[in-house]
């Protein structure tokens, strides 16, 4: 059955909201990044492990399930020995380049600024005028 607004609450602040469903498994860490890996097109499981830098083979498996679960990453098998699985990206899981690639711009454009941020927070919560006094 298609999703209909009308039928549900759309606070996407509330954990039952179905949009806020379709926002946390975006936003999870792993996926992100494998959509980023996936979008030159297909690509086995060996070669995305070694692309993808950080991630550990449980992980990654958990997370191309999911996404395959979530339509967003097709895994194909090809009965050869050895196994031979490739994953590519579906037409949803394309619809998700464009919105990522504008996320990871902003994290470059503003990165200088976070790692300001942390080091202020770090060296004892000292916080720029503009901020307002540090809490305590």
């Amino acid at each position: 059955m298609a999703y209909n607004e009308q039928h549900h609450d759309s606070n996407v602040l509330n954990a039952q909201c179905p949009p806020r469903q379709a926002l946390d498994l975006i936003s999870d860490r792993w996926t992100m990044i494998v959509i980023k890996a996936l979008e030159e097109g297909t690509q086995r499981y060996g070669a995305l492990h070694r692309d993808i830098g950080g991630i550990s083979q449980k992980m990654l498996t958990q997370t191309l399930r999911a996404m395959e679960r979530d339509g967003l990453v097709l895994r194909t098998v090809y009965p050869v020995v050895p196994p031979k699985v490739e994953y590519t990206l579906t037409p949803l899981g394309e619809t998700l380049i464009e919105p990522l690639a504008a996320i990871g711009a902003w994290a470059e454009r503003h990165m200088d600024e976070i790692v300001q941020a942390r080091r202020r927070h770090d060296d004892g919560g000292r916080q720029s005028a503009t901020h307002g006094p540090a809490s305590r």
